[in-house]
């Protein structure tokens, strides 16, 4: 069997029809492996065909440009020369003629190249959102190798290749960003009042997370921060976002716009969870009127359980006692001889008394006290806790325990947050939120997937920031609409197999 493929292009008045053979294919017997198009066939198919259309749409064009649109006096030739355009279906090399400027009217310029007008970028938009969306999701090199294994690229694409085209598109939405202000809330509670009924309110967790630096000298040290956050209302889609906290300029702009886009008004109440950290703890401020701060019940808890394990290494009993039995229970015979003893001159009167010894029982109850002042909201009564079981440590001589260093850091971590401190246990019994643990999860899917666990990659601040607003994007499903706004002609088509997923 002979199968012959041609192309018909026809003019849009239909004066001219011109045939073109693309593929010729044979086939003797139907066998699993030359049922219909082979891949190399499809490939050479889909590159002749795209040759074709794209010749004779320069033809065209071009035919357009040959005579000034104002005199129509035909324009005069300078000279030509090769716009490369890469695509997804093969490198086109077009031939572009210099064109003389019509004198009938004054121009910057005396000659122009109307293809290197019409086509300023040399690269397809379908190609740079595909590169875009896999290297949002892949290595670099893997998206290079899975792009040219199955499009027929005429060339070879290297990771350099696509992380500069990504770079370039995430470059332009850092663009598109308006700029950052120190205060988002727009108007007064006499316009919010006019404003119509909100949405429910609207969660945002907010964390961090560490990435290799590809300035560091070694694998434990060259780390530096990525902020990773999520925004999730009460009806529709969540959003997340990502950035590098030493580099980006804009932080609160950018949460701003994604809380914007999900239809965030002056009079919607949004609640914020945070980890408490420097570099979060003041972007969800002036963002809304009726916005709430919490801080994420998770992280406390995660610090109280790491202090009850080191108080562990504390001794089962007090040192200072001269006998204690296994059970706790005084021996009566020791008592007794101590008694007799009383009266007998002390002959180590100028000996320092023994310390008084802070046992692992004593270390566990303050502890339980105040995860349980903290679960109330209760802040004064657990800063209390904190200074006299730090006091009791320091005159047990163990300042420069592991639990001493831990609980003094605790210790300024809740009076940095003492605002954000809610009733945990009346929030609780609402069904309210007071852990950011969704996060987590966003944290691991937005960084740590991308960026740390497999990848072993190691990054400079400005390439992760770049990838990340890319990646944000694409698992959004932003990605398309941004390509359509920047060129209208732009079309995504989801397979129904995906749609229906």
């Amino acid at each position: 069997m002979k199968v012959s493929i041609r192309v018909v292009v026809e003019t849009d008045d239909g004066a001219a029809t011109t045939l073109h053979e693309v593929a010729h294919l044979e086939r003797q017997t139907m066998r699993p492996e030359e049922l219909g198009l082979t891949l190399a066939e499809a490939k050479d198919l889909l590159q002749q065909v795209q040759q074709v259309t794209v010749e004779a749409q320069v033809v065209e064009q071009l035919a357009a440009e040959a005579r000034c649109l104002d005199c129509d006096q035909p324009r005069q030739h300078k000279g030509t020369h090769t716009v490369v355009m890469r695509t997804l279906f093969g490198t086109l090399r077009l031939r572009s003629p210099r064109l003389y400027h019509c004198p009938c009217q004054p121009h910057p310029t005396r000659t122009f190249s109307p293809l290197a007008a019409l086509l300023p970028e040399r690269s397809t938009p379908e190609l740079r959102y595909l590169e875009a969306k896999f290297a949002g999701l892949l290595s670099y090199g893997v998206t290079a190798k899975l792009l040219a294994e199955i499009l027929p690229l005429g060339r070879s694409l290297h990771a350099q290749a696509v992380r500069a085209h990504v770079h370039a598109v995430a470059t332009r939405l850092e663009r598109e960003l308006g700029d950052e202000q120190s205060m988002f809330i727009d108007g007064c509670q006499a316009e919010w009042d006019e404003l119509p009924r909100p949405d429910l309110p609207l969660t945002v967790g907010l964390d961090g997370g560490y990435v290799h630096s590809s300035a560091q000298t070694s694998r434990t040290d060259g780390w530096f921060a990525v902020v990773a956050g999520k925004s999730m209302p009460a009806e529709g889609d969540a959003k997340c976002f990502g950035f590098v906290q030493r580099f980006d300029t804009k932080p609160k702009r950018r949460l701003f716009e994604v809380l914007r886009s999900q239809g965030m008004q002056m009079n919607q109440q949004v609640t914020f969870v945070t980890d408490g950290g420097e570099d979060v703890r003041d972007l969800p401020l002036s963002l809304n009127p009726q916005a709430e701060h919490l801080l994420d019940w998770f992280h406390v808890t995660m610090r109280l359980t790491v202090m009850g394990q080191y108080a562990k290494s504390l001794p089962l009993v007090d040192a200072s006692a001269d006998l204690v039995l296994a059970s706790g229970a005084p021996n009566a015979l020791a008592d007794h001889e101590l008694a007799d003893d009383e009266d007998e001159d002390d002959a180590d009167e100028g000996e320092e008394e023994p310390r008084p010894m802070v046992t692992q029982c004593e270390a566990a109850r303050e502890l339980e006290r105040l995860k349980w002042f903290l679960w109330h909201g209760n802040v004064f009564r657990a800063l209390q806790v904190i200074d006299d079981l730090e006091d009791d440590l320091e005159v047990a001589g163990l300042e420069t325990s592991k639990l001493a260093k831990a609980l003094h850091e605790f210790g300024g971590y809740i009076r940095a947050n003492g605002n954000f401190i809610p009733n945990y246990g009346e929030r609780y019994r609402n069904d309210e939120t007071i852990s950011s643990a969704f996060v987590e999860s966003t944290v691991n899917q937005v960084v740590s997937k991308r960026m740390v666990k497999k990848q072993q990659m190691r990054w400079t601040p400005r390439g992760a920031h770049l990838l990340l607003q890319v990646r944000t994007r694409v698992l959004n499903d932003d990605l398309p609409d941004v390509f359509h706004r920047w060129y209208p002609g732009f079309t995504h088509t989801i397979e129904p197999a995906a749609r229906a997923e």
